[in-house]
């Protein structure tokens, strides 16, 4: 067997008897650069990558009706590319609206500041506030409608419409500017808050000569306190105490506090 090293050495004779192994030494110190080669043929000029078609959707409506039929959370551009994540419910009432306030099953504590509610705050799977600074933002852009949605602890369903929904901004205490009352087999118990600035425990700009949001236990645009209440504590239904549930007059009233809720709207 002739066995040839790279450095030109040979070795011969070996068998299948001999054992020999043959370690490679260390490298050499490098050599001198060589000289520098000639430039290349330019390359040819990339284009620029397109926008995503996403980043043109400004809102739940725009998103539907580019095939996105399930309801669920989307990220938005209403303005620009600034991305904002949204709840979008795709399946009521003809789909396209952007939720943002959900109660479902008392997971989430509702009774909170104001900055929380500046803020927003939640479980996306569960219970959210979506946030004043969001809502004011988002409805600041275009005229928007506005429905609420009710269910009972009996699997019975309620809903009511109104033609205009709009939050100014913090400036002017999230007040509530909202349009007519369109309809619904809920009633209408929230028209009695048109107009009025948001309330917390912590910052009390309600009519009443005591803290509605303290005493009615969750934040809402109290006039002097309310016709509704669905930011209240998440009572099993029928309670005791008076109107400090998930309350809506024209319905079951004040002793009875709802299993579900949703505030939504969409471009009219």
């Amino acid at each position: 067997m002739v066995v040839f090293i790279s450095s030109g050495v040979r070795i011969v004779g070996l068998g299948d008897a001999d054992r020999l192994a043959v370690l490679q030494g260390c490298p050499g110190i490098p050599g001198a650069s060589g000289p520098k080669g000639e430039p290349g043929l330019p390359g040819t000029k990339g284009e620029i990558p397109k926008a995503s078609k996403e980043c043109f959707s400004r809102n739940c409506q725009e998103l539907l009706h580019k095939g996105k039929i399930l309801s669920g959370w989307y990220t938005i551009y209403p303005q620009g590319c600034n991305a904002t994540m949204v709840f979008c419910d795709m399946d009521t009432d003809g789909g396209g609206w952007i939720v943002f306030q959900r109660r479902l099953d008392g997971s989430v504590n509702f009774l909170r500041d104001w900055n929380s509610y500046k803020r927003g705050f939640g479980n996306q799977l569960t219970e959210f506030w979506l946030g004043n600074d969001n809502i004011h933002f988002l409805t600041s852009l275009e005229t928007c409608e506005l429905r609420i949605d009710l269910g009972d602890f009996e699997n019975n369903y309620y809903f009511a419409k109104y033609a205009s929904f709009r939050v100014l901004g913090e400036s002017e205490k999230y007040k509530l500017v909202l349009g007519d009352y369109l309809g619904g087999n809920a009633g209408d118990s929230f028209s009695y808050h048109k107009d009025m600035p948001f309330s917390t425990t912590d910052q009390d700009n309600d009519m009443s000569s005591f803290n509605c949001a303290t005493a009615y236990k969750g934040a809402w645009w109290y006039n002097d306190c309310h016709y509704s209440n669905l930011n209240g504590m998440y009572w099993l239904g029928v309670h005791g105490s008076y109107a400090d549930g998930i309350n809506w007059k024209t319905g079951k009233e004040y002793h009875y506090s709802h299993k579900r809720t949703e505030m939504k709207f969409r471009p009219v």
